[in-house]
């Protein structure tokens, strides 16, 4: 029997995630390998840089469903105080 899954394996931004962090990787391989290190020291760093990627995308990225909070102005403390005294 075939039962359909309603849902992706991978949500939108995990796959993002993912993304960045393979080409964040291979970016790091490949500068690595063009430095003229040997191809094993090249995978090394390209699998550090790709392990380092994916909190740091996980922490850059917005989950899903929460709303961007937006800051306020830099100047708006002392036009307050101003407009007090």
């Amino acid at each position: 029997m075939e039962s359909m899954v309603d849902r992706p394996l991978l949500s939108l931004r995990a796959a993002l995630i993912f993304l960045l962090a393979l080409l964040t990787g291979g970016a790091a391989s490949g500068l690595t390998a063009v430095a003229g290190e040997d191809i094993a020291r090249s995978l090394l760093a390209g699998l550090a840089a790709a392990g380092l990627a994916v909190p740091f995308f996980d922490r850059l990225i917005a989950p899903e469903g929460s709303a961007a909070q937006p800051s306020p102005a830099a100047g708006a403390d002392t036009v307050e105080e101003e407009s007090r005294g």
